[in-house]
């Protein structure tokens, strides 16, 4: 019977952590780019359909989790939408693998297909990251770069 029990509480763990990412985007994302990734026109860009044009650049892996550490200051222009918003950074309240599943959430959800080859990202990469320590306004001009 004990045997059991553990067994089904490794299942129930594994469907929670599969699931934090969603959670989490609904804790932490979902009050700006609203529950279903589409934003809000003006205010807060969308994520559903823009996250693989992201990944797609260069260094757009890691444009998009400097985004999330760090936050991001200065006018954007997303599928023709001009938006002069705040993102905030998320490093200081979130641990390493919290962010890592978010951003695999944001990856694969609202109907984002990541690039082929794709690989979740982690808490060591999200870690190795933080220790780059930008401002928004230096996420900004990498942002200029990759000619987003």
């Amino acid at each position: 019977m004990r045997k059991l029990g553990f067994a089904a509480l490794v299942v129930l763990l594994g469907l929670a952590t599969a699931q934090s990412g969603q959670a989490l985007y609904g804790q932490y994302c979902a009050s700006c780019h609203q529950a279903n990734g589409q934003g809000l026109p003006g205010a807060f860009p969308p994520l559903a359909g823009y996250v693989p044009e992201i990944l797609a650049k260069k260094d757009g892996r890691t444009y998009l989790l400097d985004v999330v550490l760090f936050g991001l200051q200065g006018q954007i222009k997303v599928k023709g939408q001009t938006y002069n918003g705040s993102m905030p950074a998320w490093g200081p309240q979130l641990k390493d693998d919290l962010i890592a599943a978010i951003l695999n959430h944001i990856t694969t959800a609202f109907g984002n297909k990541p690039p082929a080859g794709f690989k979740p990202y982690t808490a060591d990469e999200v870690k190795k990251e933080r220790a780059r320590k930008l401002t928004p306004q230096k996420v900004y001009a990498l942002r200029q770069t990759l000619k987003l």
